[in-house]
């Protein structure tokens, strides 16, 4: 089991991806706040965030994740979170965050614009 998280950037057309592999904790989360702030601090206002490799967030985790948003929302942006594991979904369920983030079941449709399911 990693103990660390890693945070790759790639770009899809216009829109940044970041992926998230391994565990986001109080630890670890702040790697993901850095990129994330730099993403919107550099004129990024569309932002997917891969959580396929995801394999554990806590709290602190999921701070990093909304403050975020609530900085994309104030200048008129948007992050979609796409390919929650069940266990993520799970605790994204329990603490109300999927009635406030759009999330998608694959990469592919949270670039695409679908509908969040």
């Amino acid at each position: 089991m990693s103990t660390n998280l890693q945070v790759a950037e790639q770009r899809r057309g216009d829109t940044p991806v970041l992926s998230l592999k391994g565990r986001m904790d109080a630890t670890t989360s702040p790697d993901a706040e850095v990129q994330l702030t730099r993403l919107i601090e550099g004129g990024d206002r569309h932002i997917v965030v891969d959580l396929s490799e995801l394999e554990y967030i806590s709290s602190a985790g999921l701070r990093v994740l909304l403050a975020g948003l609530k900085r994309l929302k104030q200048c008129g942006g948007a992050m979609k979170l796409a390919a929650l594991r069940p266990e993520i979904q799970k605790v994204f369920d329990i603490a109300g965050f999927n009635r406030l983030f759009a999330i998608y079941p694959t990469l592919e449709e949270a670039l695409g614009g679908g509908q969040a399911g």
